[in-house]
């Protein structure tokens, strides 16, 4: 930690030529629109300058534990990417219409890392960008826009996956601007008679339950069946219109949800069901992609379904915080994508420089084997907060595999009555007190998600777990109903 702390100093900018904090945040105040959010803006937001391996540091030179950052798939400024993205935009960097071997190498490498048939390539900048692509793959392939998305999922910000997202849609501020085609439709976008709160954006998009077994609907060895038999219920929804299914979008480790991996089975029915009815199945790895579940490189491969996507989207991780984001898919896909006759073209899509952090990244995966340093690391960060579950009566549950790990906060456990005032608290107190950076996700917002870089280590497992009981601690000492929610 020493080390990661001298080249964090190193690093640090010239005071002279830096805003203050206060600078920083008038001029946001000033020119950014209020959506657009601060990390523990309802406490002290930080302003982050730079960083190394998992850890950052901050205008004062406080150095904070990254328990959340995924972006940072290789660990904050790793010395390979940074050199490959410096030669190369000492080189060129431009639009993608001309050959370059980054591209073309990229895209070789991406493939050979997924089974077959995926073997078609988009270079994207974004995981939002990639999922609407995949949308628009599906519906030329099945000439079909009707689509199956699981609850509480998160896809992207373009208005097409925002469409598909559960978690944005179900506001109300959102659903204003589509009450009046909602009215308008026979009434069967409703999703499943047996889900609760299952309006959606349109009578194309049907929203089944999230396969949660800690707090869902159902639990215990039958659940994968029956949360399967919510999509095949979806697709006889759309097949009873004289409908085909165009596309069951899932991510195969849901963060949002609040690390939701389904159960066993639960992928082979459910993608069974929607090719019997004419769709196809995307597979959105924005979050979960490249090893990060540890004991498999791609979290559709979790459980051992034997089941190959149609469509795979991948992003954040892939750049390294450079904007790269990729679909891929099969020739049969791209093929009727092509027949359609309108050109796809991505000005930035894997230009040269991003190409090249992509080619980092995917070196540093290999070299390092953080694909097998996640299982292991993940392993003893699940056994410890196991350890500690049967101490702290505020954990109900702790899920995950390798790197993305779910910690359950509940007040009562038979009732399971979220934590989230709780959660809130210790997540502020975590970064405020004991410089621990933290993330809070789950429809409860009483789950924090870790799912740090790559190289997190058992020392950083230690010193986590070590904050956590002590913040825990500090619970008993304060007036948690004054406390309002702790944006990550």
């Amino acid at each position: 930690m020493e080390d990661d702390d001298k080249n964090l100093q190193s690093k640090q900018p010239n005071a002279k030529h830096e805003l203050t904090k206060e600078e920083v945040l008038e001029l946001r105040k000033k020119h950014f629109s209020p959506t657009v959010s601060v990390s523990y803006s309802n406490s002290n937001p930080l302003m982050i300058l730079s960083g190394s391996k998992a850890r950052l540091r901050d205008d004062l030179g406080n150095s904070y534990l990254d328990t959340r950052n995924n972006v940072a798939h290789i660990g904050h400024q790793h010395p390979h990417l940074i050199q490959a993205v410096q030669q190369q935009i000492q080189t060129l960097n431009t639009n993608t219409r001309y050959l370059h071997p980054n591209s073309a190498l990229l895209a070789k490498r991406l493939a050979d890392l997924l089974p077959e048939p995926l073997m078609k390539v988009f270079l994207v900048n974004s995981g939002s960008e990639a999922n609407d692509l995949a949308l628009r793959l599906a519906r030329a392939c099945t000439k079909s826009n009707n689509v199956i998305c699981v609850d509480h999922a998160y896809h992207g910000h373009t208005l097409a996956t925002l469409d598909v997202s559960p978690y944005k849609f179900k506001s109300r501020e959102f659903d204003t601007c589509r009450t009046a085609t909602a009215d308008a439709d026979d009434g069967t976008n409703t999703g499943t008679s047996n889900s609760t709160s299952t309006s959606t954006p349109g009578r194309n998009i049907i929203k089944v339950p999230c396969p949660d077994t800690y707090r869902g609907l159902h639990r215990g060895e039958d659940a994968a069946q029956k949360y399967a038999n919510y999509v095949t219920e979806a697709c006889e929804t759309f097949q009873n219109r004289g409908e085909k299914v165009g596309a069951f979008l899932l991510e195969g480790g849901m963060s949002v949800a609040g690390v939701i991996l389904p159960p066993p089975s639960y992928l082979r029915q459910c993608v069974e069901a929607v090719r019997s009815a004419g769709g196809l199945y995307i597979a959105d790895e924005v979050q979960t992609g490249f090893g990060r579940l540890g004991e498999c490189f791609w979290a559709f491969e979790y459980g051992d379904s034997g089941v190959v996507p149609d469509i795979v989207t991948v992003g954040k991780p892939f750049g390294n915080g450079m904007p790269l984001a990729a679909v891929v898919t099969t020739q049969e896909v791209s093929d009727a994508f092509d027949a359609m006759g309108v050109e796809y073209f991505n000005t930035f899509g894997g230009n040269p420089v991003c190409a090249a952090a992509g080619l980092a990244v995917l070196d540093v995966i290999e070299s390092e084997g953080l694909d097998k340093h996640a299982a292991a690391v993940g392993k003893y960060l699940i056994s410890r907060f196991q350890q500690l579950k049967v101490e702290l009566e505020i954990i109900g549950d702790v899920r995950g595999s390798g790197l993305f790990v779910g910690i359950e906060l509940i007040r009562d456990a038979k009732t399971l009555e979220p934590a989230t005032i709780e959660t809130s608290f210790l997540c502020t107190r975590l970064k405020e007190e004991y410089r621990v950076l933290t993330s809070i996700d789950g429809p409860n917002d009483n789950v924090l998600v870790v799912k740090p870089p790559m190289v997190f280590s058992n020392e950083d497992v230690d010193e986590f777990v070590s904050a956590f009981v002590s913040a825990v601690n500090d619970l008993s000492r304060v007036d948690i109903q004054s406390i309002s929610k702790t944006p990550t």
